[in-house]
Parts: structure tokens; C-alpha cells; sequence
């Protein structure tokens, strides 16, 4: 990961709110601490769909008001972005009319944006085998980091204890930006950063003739990657290896350790591949208790070991 880019990265000069208004309670204390620590601009985006814009006139027949719905979601902005100004942020609010995930994808070339912060909203099990939604959507579409806050997730409680950046690897090469950025994040907030590789349960592994656990060749490479990362950064390193499901090992590392972030390397896939494949990174976005930042890496080499094939895919 080229210097520029770590850098911005690390300390975005703008960060693009994208918001639906039913999130902004969960989004806002986020996007005013982030902002607070890097100095940062908020810019908060609304985008508005014909759909959002109906009303009923005065003998119940519905209509489509735009300047209503345009002028609604401009006082909803405006209130958050008078919060910020008063903590001294500079905030400024957007309502645009369209397809969302392209008008993210537009205001983060036209403001620069270094970041991207959104809602998340938990899916059904059937919903979950679709590309319709807007994070899907934006993060096939930005190079950039893409910070995603659930409807489980909360501002971690100031209890003393260091704070955790958990970052999660497939070990492929395509690893190593992200690991990178969740290392400078962990070193410029003080936390601790535990590098977390999920290998398939035992049985699987040991019906492939594969080392598990503490004698597996990917504790072996966590370490180097937990070296190589660290040597760049003020700020404790720990590589940890378990077996299981992707997903839940991740989700349950990050509730038993109170994460304040969990980062996660976003891989490009086929269509066929998004339609077909209940991926981890739906459910840890949907489920997690901190946010999750992903940034979108290289597509997945062709020539990956069989027991890389089986981690984070399932």
C-alpha cells in the first residue's frame, strides 16, 4: 500500500457519510469521533429515491414530491451537521436524487473522500444470496476504505482497558494492505492489534492431511505478517489462529475481546460467485458490535492452496 494512500487512509481529510435518515443515531456518534480524533471533514450524504418521495394529496391519491422529500432529509442533515459544528467539526450536508450506491460512489470523487461511513441493516437468510444492497454495492465500487456500523453496533464503553483492532486474514497476499491500514489505525488510536486467521474445523483439515491449530503452516505465516506489519507501526502485534466457521469465529473473537474495530480485507467476486455464495463478510457486517471497515483488495488468485480455498468463503 503506496505511502499516499496509507496516509489518507489512516487520517482521512474527508469522510463521506451516506445515510437512509433511519440510521443517523446509530452513524453520527461514530462519524463525530472519527472525525474529532483525524480532524477530518464530515460530509453527510442522503440519497433520494422517486420511491421515498410519494405523498397523498388532499383526496388520498399519492404523488411524487421531491422538494418535500429533498427539504425533510435537508433539516434531518442540517440538525446532525449543527452538532458537529458546535464540537468544532466541520460539517457540511447533501441530498441528491438517484440510484444510491452510484451517488456514493459520485460525492466520494467529487469531495475526495478518504473514507466512507454507512448503516448496515441485518438480512434474511434468503436476502443474503442477493447483490441489491447499498454496502454490497459501494463496496464493489470505491478504492478506498469503507467503515460499515451495524444495527448491533455501539461506542465502545471507556472502561480503561486498551483498546483492539481485530484485523481478519485469508493469508493470501492480497492480505497485506489491509492488515497495513488496521496496523497504522491500531497505532494512532493505541490499541492492540490481533491478526486473526480462521481455519476450517479440525476434521476437515486432517481429512486433507493438513497441520491444524498451533503446528499449521498459517500460524507460521500469521507470524511473519504480524512482523512485517508491525515493524510500521507503534503498537502491539498478536497473531492468533482457531477453527470453524469464518464468520462466527470472527464475530465471536471480536464480542470476547470488545473490539473497537474489526477490518477486513473485501475481495472482488464473479456475479455468479455473489448470488450463490453466503458470504462472511454479509454476516459480520450485519452482526458485528463495533464497526467494520473493509477495503477492497485484488481478485483471488486462481492457484491458492486447498486449505486457503476453505477459509473465508463459507
Amino acid at each position: 500500500m503506496p505511502d499516499t494512500d496509507s496516509n489518507r487512509w489512516t487520517h482521512p481529510a474527508v469522510i463521506l457519510v451516506a445515510t437512509d435518515l433511519s440510521d443517523l443515531e446509530r452513524l453520527m456518534p461514530f462519524a463525530f469521533e472519527q472525525a474529532s480524533e483525524t480532524g477530518a471533514r464530515l460530509v453527510l450524504l442522503h440519497v433520494l429515491s422517486a420511491g421515498a418521495a410519494m405523498s397523498v394529496d388532499a383526496v388520498g391519491m399519492p404523488y411524487y414530491d421531491p422538494a418535500g422529500a429533498a427539504e425533510f432529509a435537508g433539516k434531518e442533515l442540517e440538525s446532525w451537521c449543527e452538532l458537529g459544528r458546535k464540537r468544532g467539526l466541520h460539517c457540511d450536508a447533501l441530498v441528491r436524487e438517484g440510484h444510491a450506491a452510484q451517488q456514493i460512489a459520485a460525492a466520494v470523487r467529487q469531495f475526495k473522500a478518504n473514507r466512507v461511513l454507512l448503516g448496515t441493516r441485518s438480512r434474511s437468510k434468503l436476502g443474503k444470496l442477493f447483490i441489491g444492497s447499498v454496502a454490497e454495492q459501494v463496496l464493489r465500487s470505491v478504492n478506498l476504505p469503507v467503515m460499515t456500523v451495524g444495527p448491533e453496533a455501539h461506542l465502545p464503553a471507556d472502561s480503561g482497558e486498551q483498546r483492539v483492532v481485530l484485523h481478519a486474514t485469508t493469508l493470501r497476499e492480497a492480505s497485506s494492505p489491509s492488515a497495513a491500514l488496521a496496523c497504522q489505525i491500531a497505532g494512532t488510536q493505541g490499541a492492540k492489534l490481533v491478526l486473526l486467521h480462521v481455519l476450517p474445523p479440525i476434521d476437515e483439515m486432517q481429512r486433507h492431511g493438513l497441520p491444524t491449530g498451533i503446528d499449521s503452516t498459517a500460524l507460521y505465516e500469521l507470524r511473519a505478517l504480524a512482523g512485517r506489519t508491525g515493524a510500521h507501526c507503534c503498537t502491539s502485534v498478536e497473531p492468533h489462529v482457531v477453527h470453524g466457521n469464518p464468520s462466527i469465529e470472527i464475530l465471536a473473537e471480536a464480542s470476547a475481546r470488545r473490539a473497537a474495530l474489526i477490518v477486513l480485507g473485501a475481495t472482488q467476486r464473479s456475479a455468479f460467485e455473489n448470488l450463490t455464495r453466503d458470504r462472511t463478510i454479509y454476516r459480520v457486517l450485519a452482526h458485528a458490535r463495533c464497526p467494520v471497515l473493509t477495503l477492497r483488495e485484488a481478485a483471488v488468485s486462481p492457484s491458492e492452496s486447498p486449505a486457503e480455498t476453505l477459509v473465508m468463503q463459507r
